[in-house]
C-alpha cells in the first residue's frame, strides 16, 4: 500500500519511537513551544486548525500522546516537554495578539473574512490526503459533519448567537468555547477561532484577553478581576475539560475508526465557509425595532452596545472588492494547505 493511502497511525508512545521521540530534549523544546506558537495563533484566526499547525512542526503525534497520558498522570519528562512548550507558547501568542485580531474582524470584516474562506479550504488537501481511499463510512461521516456546519451557519444567521445574554447564560456560553476552542487544538483541520465565530464568543474572548493584558502592562490588580472570573476561568475550565476527553477519544477514534472520523473533519471543513459570507456589514440598532437574542434594543442598552455586537446584513460588493475577496481566498488557501503540506509529511516520519 502506497504511504499517502496508509490510514493514520496512533499517536507515539505505542510501539517504535517516533522521530520527536529520538530528538534531545531541548530540540523537543524549541519544536513544541514553536508549534505552540502557531497553534495559539491559529485559535486566535477563524479558519486556521491549531491542531494543522501542530502537524506542520511535527509535534502533533505527542502533543496528543501527552495530553492524553496527563489525564491519567502517567507523564514522561518529554511529554511534560511538550505540554509546556506547547501550552506556554500558545499562551503568549493569544495574550500578545488577541486585541489586534478582534479590531481586524470587526472593522475589516469582509476583509478578514475572505482570508478566512482561503484558510479554512486549504486545510481540505490535508483531510483528503489522511482519507485515501476514501470508504463509504468516510463519506457519510463527511456528509454528516458538512450538514452539521451548516445548521450551525444558519442558526447564526438567524440570531442563535450569544452577545447580549446573563451572566449565568454568558459564563455557560464561554465554558461551552473553551470545550469547542479544545477540540479544534486536537482536530487537525477543524478551526477552534471559527467555532468561536459561529458561537458568537470570538469577540468577547478577544476581547476579555486583550483587557487582561492591558491590565498586567498596567499593572492593574483589581482590573484584572473581571476578565479573569469572566473569560479567563469558564474558557479555561472548558478548555481543560476538552482536551482531556478529546484528546483520549480522538486517540481512539483515529486508531480504530479512521475513516468516518476522518470524513467528519472533512465535511466540518467544507461546510464551514457557509458561516463565513463576506460581504456583510455590521448595522446600529434602530431604538424600539431592533431585535437582539429577544430583547428589543432601547436607548439605553445601545449606549452601553458594544459594535462588535451590532447585527449583520449582507450587501452586494463592488467589482474591486469581490476581485480583492477571491485574492485573499486564494491566498489563504495556498497558505494553510502549504502548511498543511509540510505537516503531512512530517507526520509520517518513521
Amino acid at each position: 500500500m502506497n504511504v499517502s493511502e496508509a490510514p493514520p497511525r496512533p499517536p507515539s508512545g505505542e510501539g517504535e519511537p517516533s522521530a520527536v521521540e529520538r530528538l534531545p530534549r531541548a530540540a523537543i523544546a524549541i519544536r513544541a513551544a514553536f508549534g505552540g506558537v502557531l497553534m495559539g495563533l491559529a485559535n486566535l484566526v477563524p479558519g486556521i486548525s491549531g491542531g494543522t499547525m501542530l502537524l506542520a512542526v511535527g509535534i502533533y503525534p505527542e502533543f496528543i500522546d501527552a495530553v492524553s497520558k496527563a489525564s491519567t498522570l502517567r507523564l514522561r519528562t518529554r511529554q511534560m516537554i511538550v505540554l509546556f512548550g506547547v501550552g506556554g507558547g500558545a499562551a503568549i501568542a493569544i495574550l500578545l495578539l488577541a486585541g489586534l485580531l478582534r479590531d481586524l474582524v470587526v472593522g475589516q470584516r469582509w476583509i478578514m473574512y475572505s482570508l478566512f474562506i482561503g484558510l479554512t479550504l486549504g486545510g481540505v488537501p490535508l483531510v483528503l490526503r489522511l482519507l485515501r481511499p476514501i470508504a463509504r463510512s468516510g463519506w457519510i461521516g463527511a456528509v454528516s459533519g458538512f450538514l452539521f456546519m451548516v445548521a450551525l451557519a444558519w442558526a447564526q444567521a438567524t440570531g442563535a448567537g450569544a452577545s447580549a445574554t446573563d451572566d449565568r447564560g454568558q459564563w455557560l456560553l464561554l465554558f461551552l468555547a473553551g470545550l469547542a476552542g479544545a477540540s479544534a487544538m486536537i482536530l487537525p483541520g477543524v478551526s477552534g477561532g471559527y467555532l468561536l465565530l459561529l458561537m458568537g464568543q470570538y469577540v468577547p474572548i478577544l476581547s476579555g484577553i486583550d483587557d487582561l493584558r492591558a491590565a498586567i502592562v498596567a499593572r492593574d490588580f483589581g482590573a484584572m478581576l473581571a476578565p479573569i472570573l469572566g473569560v479567563v476561568v469558564p474558557v479555561g475550565l472548558g478548555v481543560g475539560l476538552g482536551l482531556v476527553l478529546v484528546s483520549n477519544a480522538i486517540k481512539w477514534l483515529l486508531a480504530h475508526r479512521p475513516q468516518p472520523t476522518l470524513g467528519v473533519l472533512l465535511g466540518l471543513l467544507l461546510g464551514a465557509v457557509a458561516g463565513l459570507w463576506p460581504f456583510q456589514a455590521a448595522v446600529e440598532p434602530i431604538p424600539g425595532q431592533t431585535v437582539i437574542d429577544g430583547r428589543v434594543i432601547d436607548a439605553e442598552l445601545l449606549s452601553d452596545l458594544d459594535p462588535a455586537d451590532y447585527p449583520l446584513e449582507p450587501y452586494s460588493p463592488t467589482f474591486p472588492e469581490a476581485a480583492a475577496a477571491i485574492s485573499l481566498i486564494v491566498a489563504g488557501y495556498l497558505a494553510t494547505h502549504a502548511i498543511s503540506r509540510l505537516g503531512g509529511s512530517r507526520a509520517r516520519e518513521p
